[in-house]
């Protein structure tokens, strides 16, 4: 094992030579979903949202636009919504009983990414959980699943995660950087509290300027979900869980096929093309890719391992990625889970279902356009 004290931290954009003429790639996020709707909100707060979004799906886009890998896409688009205080994640993460955070996030390739071709492909992916100093847990997972030698495992928590992302160059913050009023008094009400007076620490820390957030006691997460020039799907995702969870409760989030998924499988070759490949001496194998990011009631989502099972019924059923991610949305509400997913595949065709008043989406496509929705009756085009 190599020595933590001489690692290198790892480049989060490392040049990659560009395709010409492929642009074959696509971003897809979400902001959280359940607990907002169209009649509670004002026109200032769907702004702020909007323009959030769009914000984090031209930060994905300029890395894929640039031939970047669909990891660091997405952990650009996740670290703008991570810094955002509307959003529950990071620094506008919700309290957990306690009145403490305890962050989760999760990564995963349906393939190693380009730029680092060392990576196994047996390694897939990486969950963490239990964080409290991370300043973006989006960083802090790249780095350790990009390095397998500190990190060898699927599933990591608390110090031990932070300590070896810190050596690694990550950043660590004092717990009071993710204080915000709103999420603070929404979480004594939740608990028949006074809301005051404020944790002494937290003068001066609002946190969410004049706007406050649009949705209220969530269980929602940020996360995204990109395809690069290389075939790569990638999936991201970072949550502060559900406001007013027990202490230590970890949800789907971290959860490998439970929260996040992505995965890539050659594709069965008929008999003509088998024929074609011999004559011409081809070896060449069609594969598919998909990618997955929850967001929602996440008890509900291990219950159901929703976003495996997304990826499970495009592979082995046939099904498009639309109808294996509605239906398992819809079995999510038959059970009692409110949420959504977003997910693409490696055709680029993108899905964004929810079951409940909304949930912060958004789509940007080679032509640099970001499209954004936050009500469940309003269309992403």
């Amino acid at each position: 094992m190599a020595s933590l004290a001489t690692s290198e931290k790892s480049p989060l954009l490392r040049p990659v030579p560009r395709k010409a003429g492929h642009r074959d790639y696509v971003l897809v996020i979400h902001g959280g979903a359940g607990t907002m709707n169209r009649v509670n909100s004002t026109p200032e707060q769907q702004a702020a949202y909007r323009t959030a979004l769009a914000q984090a799906l031209r930060a994905g886009y300029q890395v894929l636009n640039e031939g970047g890998d669909a990891m660091d896409a997405v952990v650009a688009a996740v670290t703008v919504m991570e810094d955002n205080p509307l959003f529950n994640s990071a620094k506008g993460a919700v309290f957990n009983v306690d009145g403490k955070i305890e962050l989760e996030t999760s990564l995963m390739l349906s393939k190693p990414p380009a730029s680092h071709p060392e990576i196994s492909a047996s390694r897939r992916g990486l969950g963490l959980t239990l964080l409290t100093r991370t300043k973006n847990p989006s960083h802090l997972v790249r780095a350790l699943y990009l390095s397998p030698s500190f990190a060898p495992h699927t599933f990591l928590s608390g110090a031990t995660a932070e300590n070896i992302g810190q050596t690694l160059g990550e950043t660590l913050v004092d717990p009071s950087y993710f204080f915000t009023e709103h999420r603070w008094r929404e979480h004594r009400r939740g608990l028949g509290l006074p809301e005051e007076p404020l944790p002494s620490d937290s003068i001066g820390k609002t946190g969410f300027g004049d706007i406050p957030p649009l949705d209220h006691l969530p269980t929602g997460t940020v996360g995204a979900v990109a395809l690069d020039i290389h075939g790569c799907v990638a999936a991201l995702t970072s949550t502060g869980g559900r406001t007013n969870k027990l202490v230590g409760r970890i949800g789907d989030t971290p959860l490998m096929g439970s929260g996040f998924w992505a995965e890539e499988w050659k594709l069965k070759t008929g008999s003509i093309r088998r024929l074609w490949n011999k004559v011409t001496r081809s070896n060449t194998t069609r594969t598919r890719a998909v990618g997955i990011s929850g967001t929602g009631d996440g008890d509900y989502f291990i219950r159901k391992a929703t976003a495996a099972t997304i990826g499970h019924r495009v592979r082995y059923l046939g099904e498009s990625i639309d109808k294996a991610a509605n239906t398992a949305v819809e079995e999510l509400l038959q059970d009692g889970g409110l949420g959504g997913v977003i997910g693409l595949d490696s055709e680029r065709n993108v899905t964004m279902p929810l079951n409940c008043e909304g949930m912060y989406r958004g789509v940007i496509r080679p032509d640099g356009i970001p499209k954004t929705a936050i009500f469940q009756d309003e269309e992403v085009a």
